[in-house]
């Protein structure tokens, strides 16, 4: 069950994600790329970081930093918890089994939907096959088959 009142738990660790908006924020670009699952899911939190680092260090690498922005579009939210049990030589004297399970936060996950978009980006026309390909390495980042799509500026690609 989606478990997202934070102030009702204790010690829920911090998400990974450092920066959901990267490149240059104030320019306005012509063409965007959308990253988007295609099947429902839940993305933990450092799977999202590990995509956002590869798509951005392809995109840092090829384009530069201020021919692009690279937006996350999904948020962490749900609490994943863990019921450990203990192994070893007598583990089942210390271990309770299904007794109160409930489980310690061991992390955060993002609910995707099918179809929704997860990451995005803006660029030139002349960058569209570096930020293709940055995409397409981030979606490899993450537990869900993923499509990219070009949501704005499909006249100015021949």
């Amino acid at each position: 069950m989606a478990n997202t009142r934070r102030e009702y738990m204790g010690g829920v660790p911090a998400s990974r994600i450092t920066q959901f908006i990267i490149g240059n924020k104030t320019a306005e670009f012509p063409l965007t790329l959308i990253l988007t699952a295609n099947e429902k899911c839940q993305l933990r939190h450092n799977s999202l970081e590990a995509a956002r680092i590869s798509a951005n260090k392809v995109l840092e690498k090829n384009i530069g930093i201020a021919n692009y922005r690279l937006q996350i579009r999904v948020y962490p939210h749900n609490v994943i918890r863990e019921n450990k049990q203990a192994t070893g030589a007598g583990a089942d004297r210390v271990s309770q089994g299904m007794r109160r399970a409930f489980g310690k936060p061991i992390g955060t996950a993002a609910r995707v939907d099918m179809d929704q978009t997860l990451m995005m980006v803006e660029t030139s026309q002349q960058y569209y096959a570096p930020a293709k390909e940055a995409l397409r390495k981030a979606g490899m980042k993450l537990s869900t088959p993923c499509t990219i799509r070009l949501e704005k500026g499909a006249d100015l690609i021949n």
